[in-house]
């Protein structure tokens, strides 16, 4: 019997959840860092390490692409729920679930 997903991502302390149809997580960015990555976990929220400085947006627009290419879904799926102008952001990606994002982070 496979394990749940859920008790993964609570084992590791990352606050995400399943609503709608859609995954809810929340994220801490690092903006101008030296190389694109997700992950690992700081505190409750999934670090997304991207290059793009956070001016004009491009930080967002990094964050949207690199959690699009991790989960592989369309970047149209991911947006930007509450932190626009933090590096403190909720994200809600349509089509993922919690097991997903569980493969994602192993």
């Amino acid at each position: 019997m496979p394990a749940d997903p859920l008790s993964t991502v609570a084992k590791i302390g990352l606050r995400a959840s399943e609503h709608e149809g859609a995954l809810v997580i929340d994220v801490v960015v690092q903006p101008r860092a030296s190389r694109e990555a997700i992950g690992p976990v700081q505190g409750d929220r999934l670090r997304v390490a991207v290059s793009a400085p956070p001016v004009e947006g491009a930080a967002n627009a990094a964050v949207v692409r690199a959690l699009a290419e991790a989960l592989g879904v369309p970047r149209g799926a991911v947006e930007i729920v509450r932190g626009r102008t933090g590096r403190r952001k909720t994200v809600r990606i349509r089509g993922v679930n919690l097991a997903t994002l569980e493969r994602a982070l192993a």
